[in-house]
């Protein structure tokens, strides 16, 4: 039986049916045509003038050759060629192809001079498709904007982007598997200077559409950054009020102090590396006691007022038995988490000359992801309950529209590519921790397909609002819904997203904005429910690369040459190599006289912690967990660093097969130049010319020390 409440509002679903095929039929007629906001030189785009790559399989892409890549990279870095050619040539680019096979979706491509490339993009075929299948088309494009996006193939074609990410430095105070930058071992210090800061974001702003993005403040760790706070506060200064910054946690667990100063100049989200429950979960990372270090971490964030995202890594074989641990540690604390990001490992940076056993051991995908909540925590259906995270575009253009010609700023899309990312909506009853799948008593194929129909019609705010009230209320199975959930709280949930309504409009249900006080932040705090995201973002690397991706990204990286996206920048040609080096800021044996050494903790150093109280409940059961042993069984090594020891110790049986293997010191000293050349990647010299940077000539680059 369920509480009258759930048969009245069975009752208004039926009758909003009825209203809704009135309302449709009569929003047909003389449709007006698309207003072009303030913040876009263009019109708004309908839903059928959206264009869409091409989809499905088999299908053929622009990809890039692994090997192909590095070659070429290198002679850039070793200025062998100008960095232009990447301007105006395909380098390292080949085609590939998108198919199925044995149940999977798989992309097969081969190089004529390195042979024959594949990888697993997806292990459930109707998965793939009904993601593709449900994309809404790609946003507007971007437009003037010659001066931010011009690198040729890896060029952002469309979209006014998600996050814009803000690398402050290449310095980490950790030095882990994986990393998409390398950090710390690259020979050199790549930091932005304040006037660099100041550029890229003005920068941001200056190009059309106006986007309001989150700006993610990365690095390296960004809160090493001696600018790090001034640029929180110049970001909420320019219009920016998502501010974010992708940290490890240290800086904050160790000062409660330092977690209220970033609050108070305006950090509302902390990206929060968190890759399991317990310290055995996070060994990996080789920090003693990082998960001690992440719940202090979330401890001091929160009472700040800024709002935890943890951001899992999941590398199959390492981790992915903790998919179900963190969600169940978020369904825990609903009050303090209701974002977390899952993010399949991307074999780049330190991983990118991974060998084929590790990889395809290692290999994990967005259907993996989507199974493995299903089968560990028995929460949603993979192809009822996850969409691409850019299915909200139908929403976020409703929002456009609602806000009119004269809104500054475009509404925060997420328009990537339907392979790039998904995500699960999950409402949690704050008081009881009932969790129920949004899609499990929402319609979202229809509701997207109504509200497209109310965006198409641009009758203005009213009428905008009123269908999409009729079609939220319409798709609401009330009876599937969570036991005290009613039709108002979703009303409500989508009136605190979007800002239809002048509550909204005028802070009724707390500020966002730059001006947010303590009061704002308790009043969004105060909802007894919580709409947890469960997205995962797969980023590319270069067995799995593909261009129609790239041109679509939502995340570029602002740098000293424009917004790159975020996969071309890590991978792809690595634009990161390039520009980090053109734009490097010392040597680090200048680096260490003028500024000295920072502490990093690695070789399983603690972290020192003034307290490891927190008041977050977990599952001591996996607390006290060990560590996933699936690759040991194998005998596969786990990241880079295990790989070129055990290269290493094949090598010294070759050459020793009468003794115990232990190489001789000539054996032993070469082997260290190779580790300094190939896993270190020191450069002797630097000269790097073209896209008119700056150039520099560097000195010979030492190892960093811990």
């Amino acid at each position: 039986m369920h509480a009258p409440i759930k048969y009245v509002e069975k009752g208004l679903s039926i009758a909003a049916n009825g209203a809704w095929v009135v309302f449709n039929g009569l929003n047909q007629i003389r449709q007006r045509p698309s207003f072009i906001p303030a913040w876009s030189d263009k019109p708004l785009l309908k839903s059928y003038q959206k264009t869409k790559p091409p989809l499905g399989w088999p299908r053929e892409t622009d990809s890039l050759c692994p090997t192909c890549v590095r070659e070429a990279r290198q002679e850039i870095l070793d200025g062998k060629k100008d960095v232009s050619v990447l301007l105006n040539e395909k380098v390292g680019e080949i085609k590939a192809t998108i198919l199925e096979r044995d149940g999977k979706i798989v992309m097969v491509k081969d190089c004529p001079v390195h042979g024959h490339f594949e990888d697993v993009m997806a292990i459930d075929t109707a998965f793939f498709k009904h993601l593709e299948d449900v994309f809404p088309g790609r946003d507007i494009r971007a437009h003037n904007d010659e001066t931010l996006h011009n690198h040729g193939s890896s060029t952002i074609k469309h979209g006014r982007g998600s996050v814009l990410t803000v690398d402050l430095t290449n310095r980490c105070n950790m030095m882990c598997d994986p990393c998409f930058m390398d950090a710390n071992q690259v020979g050199f210090v790549h930091e932005l200077s304040w006037d660099d800061i100041k550029t890229v974001l003005d920068n941001a702003i200056s190009i059309k559409p106006k986007r309001q993005m989150s700006v993610q403040f990365s690095g390296g760790e960004p809160t090493i950054s001696p600018y790090f706070l001034d640029a929180i506060r110049y970001s909420r200064k320019v219009g920016y009020n998502s501010v974010q910054a992708a940290t490890n946690g240290i800086e904050f667990a160790k000062s409660a102090d330092f977690a209220r100063a970033a609050a108070d100049a305006g950090l509302r989200y902390a990206y929060l590396q968190f890759d399991g429950i317990g310290n055995a979960a996070n060994s990996h990372r080789r920090v003693g006691n990082l998960f001690d270090v992440k719940l202090r971490a979330i401890e001091n964030l929160h009472s700040a007022g800024v709002d935890i995202v943890p951001v899992i890594t999941i590398v199959n074989g390492v981790n992915n038995e903790q998919v179900g641990r963190v969600i169940e540690f978020a369904l825990d604390n609903p009050k303090k988490i209701n974002f977390l990001s899952f993010q399949p490992v991307s074999f780049t940076g330190r991983d990118e000359e991974i060998t084929d056993e590790r990889r395809q051991a290692q290999r994990y995908t967005l259907s993996h992801l989507a199974h493995d909540v299903k089968k560990q925590t028995s929460l949603g259906e993979p192809t009822r309950d996850w969409f691409p995270i850019s299915f909200m575009g139908t929403f976020t253009d409703w929002a456009d529209v609602v806000h009119g010609p004269d809104a500054q700023w475009g509404q925060l899309t997420c328009g990537c590519h339907p392979n790039c990312g998904v995500g699960m909506a999950v409402m949690i009853d704050k008081e009881t921790k009932e969790a129920v799948p949004v899609t499990a008593f929402l319609k979202a194929e229809r509701l997207a397909k109504d509200v497209a129909c109310v965006n198409d019609a641009g009758r203005g705010t009213f009428l905008s609002v009123v269908g999409m009230s009729l079609a939220v209320i319409r798709n609401y199975d009330s009876f599937n819904a969570p036991t005290h959930f009613k039709l108002t709280d979703l009303l409500k949930k989508f009136d605190k997203t979007f800002g239809a309504t002048k509550k909204a409009r005028t802070g009724g249900y707390g500020k966002v904005e730059g001006d947010r006080t303590a009061e704002d932040i308790a009043r969004r705090r105060a909802d007894r429910w919580n709409f947890l995201f469960i997205a995962g973002m797969w980023f590319q690397d270069l067995f799995n690369y593909d261009f129609r991706r790239t041109e679509m990204c939502i995340i570029p990286y602002a740098t000293q040459q424009g917004e790159i996206s975020f996969c071309a920048y890590n991978t792809g040609i690595g634009w990161r190599n390039i520009i980090e080096k053109m734009h490097m800021t010392a040597t680090l044996t200048k680096w260490y006289e003028e500024h000295g050494r920072h502490e990093i903790f690695a070789g399983n150093k603690a972290v020192p912690l003034p307290s490891t109280a927190h008041s977050l409940k977990l599952n001591e059961e996996a607390v006290r967990a060990g560590a996933q042993t699936d690759l040991d069984q194998l005998g596969i090594a786990k990241n880079a660093r295990e790989e070129k020891l055990k290269a290493r110790a094949g090598v010294a049986r070759e050459s020793h097969p009468g003794d115990t293997g232990k190489p001789d010191a000539r054996y032993d000293e070469e082997m260290a130049r190779l580790y300094r050349q190939h896993v270190l990647k020191e450069q002797p010299t630097l000269q790097i010319q073209g896209l008119g940077g700056k150039r520099k000539t560097a000195e010979p680059a030492e190892a960093l020390q811990n």
